[in-house]
């Protein structure tokens, strides 16, 4: 069920933005992969054995975009994901990535829950996890052509609430995804927006659960 076509990935640094530079650029990354829709031009009713199909997919890609920064896991501090479904799909078909996508991230950065839990639609407990990766995976979808781009939101990984952390990653895989096909993508920045100045909840003043509510 699972045939990758492409997988591509962009990296890139950002050392200012039309102002002072930066100490340390901020690394974005983004990694999406090209692969048939089996449920294309059709009605399914029952997609969900594609998730659990997906998994592999996403611990892969997780650990290809992090290899691709070069940075240390401990620098990661901000994820999202998304999906570019192709004409012949339906939106829900890109939903199928909230759990391979998001929770191999969370994994990956130290997270301890229990995806399988989450997967059967139970509320994860917000005690007992002294883990990295607490916060949920921001992410965005869309039916489109093929080149078409896709603005994945990124914000902290343990409080989505840390405001300077707020970013998106523009996304495009050339010639992706065909009628029948998805890309399906995953991006990690090592943080603050450079020239973050808006105020907010800072990163090193996160408590337990701070910003999840």
């Amino acid at each position: 069920m699972i045939e990758i076509r492409r997988v591509f990935t962009h990296v890139e640094h950002i050392h200012h933005e039309f102002g002072p530079r930066a100490d340390t650029p901020l690394v974005r990354g983004a990694i999406g992969v090209v692969l048939t829709n089996p449920f294309a031009g059709r009605y399914e009713p029952d997609i969900l054995p594609m998730m659990a199909l997906l998994d592999p997919v996403g611990v892969d890609m997780a650990h290809k975009l992090h290899a691709a920064m070069d940075v240390p896991l401990d620098q990661i501090a901000t994820y999202g994901k998304g999906a570019i479904v192709g004409a012949d799909g339906e939106l829900e078909h890109g939903a199928l990535w909230h759990v391979p996508g998001g929770y191999a991230m969370r994994e990956l950065l130290g997270w301890k829950g229990s995806r399988v839990a989450y997967t059967a639609g139970k509320a994860e407990e917000k005690s007992g996890q002294p883990a990295n990766a607490l916060s949920i995976v921001p992410s965005t979808k869309k039916v489109g052509p093929p080149g078409a781009t896709l603005d994945v939101p990124l914000t902290n990984i343990n409080a989505s609430y840390v405001r300077g952390q707020f970013d998106a990653i523009e996304v495009r895989v050339p010639g992706a995804p065909a009628a029948d096909e998805i890309v399906f993508i995953l991006a990690m920045s090592t943080g603050y927006r450079v020239h973050a100045r808006v105020g907010g909840l800072l990163a090193k003043d996160i408590s337990k659960w701070d910003g999840l509510r």
